[in-house]
């Protein structure tokens, strides 16, 4: 099994959780390759059994430079994917010091549904999706980060007898641009 995972870091954040996933995948035989959004072209990403999709969020959206690498993306249709994004921790509200419910926190951060959204719209399938959360502007990763990214590496499902995510079938390749 072949993974290809893409991430926007900024503060280093996201490397460090894209390179926890690298490490537990490894120990499972799994091959990830792992590459900045700067350094990967989206119309032509490397073909894979699975793409992980990965991205800070900013004032409740995944970062800029994500959502246009996202949309120009060309993967075929059924191509699986998962998303594990950074984000924000909740901080207590000044008035009440009460920390936002999920449904509240749901309103206004909508990184990985905006995500979602826009790889679902290019016929993309998803297997799995999770948030490691940032307890400061630039960092650091809340306690226990590595048993979250253990966690999300425990639910993408991994072939059995080395055969490719699709039964044998080859895995996703990049699609040209249609101009």
């Amino acid at each position: 099994m072949r993974i290809e995972y893409v991430h926007a870091s900024k503060f280093g954040n996201g490397a460090m959780v894209a390179e926890e996933f690298t490490r537990q995948m490894a120990a499972k035989g799994v091959m990830v390759n792992v590459q900045h959004i700067r350094a990967a072209r989206p119309d032509r990403l490397p073909p894979a059994d699975l793409y992980v999709f990965s991205s800070p969020g900013r004032m409740g959206k995944p970062i800029s430079g994500m959502r246009r690498f996202l949309k120009k993306t060309r993967l075929p249709a059924g191509s699986r994917y998962a998303i594990l994004t950074t984000e924000m921790a909740p901080q207590p509200d000044k008035k009440t010091g009460q920390i936002p419910t999920e449904e509240e926190q749901a309103r206004w951060q909508r990184v990985r549904p905006i995500m979602n959204e826009i790889l679902q719209a290019a016929g993309l399938v998803k297997v799995a999706e999770d948030k490691v959360l940032v307890t400061g502007l630039k960092g650091p990763l809340e306690e226990g980060w590595q048993q979250k990214v253990e966690a999300f590496a425990a639910r993408i499902p991994i072939p059995i007898n080395g055969q490719g995510a699709d039964n044998g079938q080859e895995p996703a390749r990049a699609v040209p641009p249609t101009r």
